[in-house]
This record gives C-alpha cells, sequence and structure tokens, in this order.
C-alpha cells in the first residue's frame, strides 16, 4: 500500500519551503506519524552534479541559455536517484512523505522559459516523464506558499547559497526579469493543477511563520 507524497513548494525562492517542510515534519514525527522529509535538489548526493552545474552557469550564465526540457533532465535524474535509493521503500510501505520542491519545481521553473502557447506542451511532456517513463509517484497534495517576488528578493539578500556557502546566487537567483516571469508561470501553473495555495502575505506584510505553518499543517491533516 503506498503511502502520501505531500509537497511544499513556491514561485520564488526564499519563501520559506525548507522551514516550513521541516515544522511539518516535526509535528507529524510527534503525533507518532510514520514520516520522513526530503529535499530537492538533493544536493548531498552526486545525482546532482549536473544541477549544480547548471546553477552555477557552467552551461550558460542565464537560466535562458540552457533549453527547459535538457535542464528538466538534470532535475528529474536527481529526484530518481532520491526516491530509488532512499525512499521508495519507505513510501510504498504506506510511509508519508514531505517534500521540499519536487517535479513542481520543474513546472514553475522551466516552463516559464518558454512562450505562453508552448507552456502546456512542456507540461504534458514532463508529466509524460517523470510519472510515466521514470514512474516517480504523483503528489497527493501540492501545497503552494504564494510569495510575491519583490518580497522573495529582500528575503534572499543575505541568504547563503545552498551548495557554496558563500552569498554567491546561481543563475535563477542573479536574474531578476527570470524571477518575476517564473512568479508569473507559477500562479497560472498553481491554478491550473489545483494547488492548495497558501497567502503568506497579509496587509502587505509576511505572516509569521507559525501563522503559516498552522495552515500548512490543517490541509496536511486533511490529506492524512
Amino acid at each position: 500500500m503506498s503511502g502520501k507524497l505531500i509537497i511544499i513548494e513556491s514561485g520564488s525562492d526564499a519563501s520559506g519551503k525548507a522551514t516550513q517542510s521541516e515544522l511539518i515534519y516535526e509535528k507529524l514525527k510527534n503525533e507518532g506519524v510514520k514520516v520522513r522529509k526530503v529535499q530537492y535538489p538533493n544536493y548531498e548526493s552526486e545525482s546532482s552534479t549536473l544541477v549544480k552545474m547548471y546553477l552555477r552557469g557552467d552551461f550558460g550564465k542565464n537560466a535562458d541559455d540552457v533549453d527547459a526540457y535538457i535542464a528538466s533532465t538534470f532535475f528529474t535524474a536527481d529526484r530518481y536517484a532520491s526516491y530509488k535509493t532512499e525512499w521508495e521503500d519507505f513510501y510504498k510501505e504506506g510511509g508519508v512523505v514531505i517534500a521540499d520542491r519536487y517535479t513542481t519545481s520543474n513546472m514553475v521553473h522551466q516552463a516559464s522559459k518558454m512562450a505562453v502557447e508552448d507552456r502546456d506542451k512542456y507540461l504534458d511532456w514532463l508529466d509524460d516523464y517523470e510519472y510515466g517513463m521514470f514512474k516517480m509517484p504523483r503528489p497527493d497534495v501540492v501545497i503552494f506558499l504564494n510569495v510575491p517576488v519583490e518580497f522573495s528578493r529582500k528575503l534572499m539578500a543575505d541568504r547563503m547559497n545552498k551548495f557554496t556557502g558563500e552569498k554567491e546566487k546561481d543563475i535563477h537567483e542573479r536574474d531578476a526579469e527570470y524571477l518575476e516571469r517564473t512568479y508569473r508561470n507559477s500562479l497560472y501553473i498553481a491554478d491550473k493543477y489545483g494547488w492548495k495555495i497558501v497567502e503568506c502575505i497579509k496587509d502587505g506584510e509576511l505572516r509569521s511563520i507559525d501563522d503559516i505553518n498552522n495552515e500548512i499543517y490543517k490541509i496536511v491533516h486533511e490529506v492524512l
């Protein structure tokens, strides 16, 4: 019997995905739920090598320099390796998996590289590629943290790069136009696929971590 796969996603970086994923994981673990947490890209694994090369600009200094279909294969391979070696058995035995990013991040980031009229064709391809060819499990719910890009840029300013440990930004983070385009695309994606949207801004201010987490917690328990 398969378990549950719960995704925490956003359309902008520094939106709190890692923090919220960890909080939900800890709450469920304390309740005795059979749960584990995964994060993508999996920078601790050799499987993320091509992802690292792409994000630091080895294949092109701008995100648009690498075709969306090609870039997607880097991230898919990393997820597949993690699934097969770390959590496939756990999931198939009924475990609950909380994922900070997933296939959903390809949908958000890579689809933003193309013309609007080509976007759905790519999304159909990605669906078949990951869930059909690679046989990755489909999410039971995607919880979308809606943080407008003007807020995420401020939060991102002093954040360390995840795999260099320095303030240097990757090719996504340092391209303001790309970030804006990706955020707009994420709103389309969230609506198209019926993701559960958590509005993280209220009255022009970022909601507290606990306030946001309480809303996420309710959504998670509806799925469980």
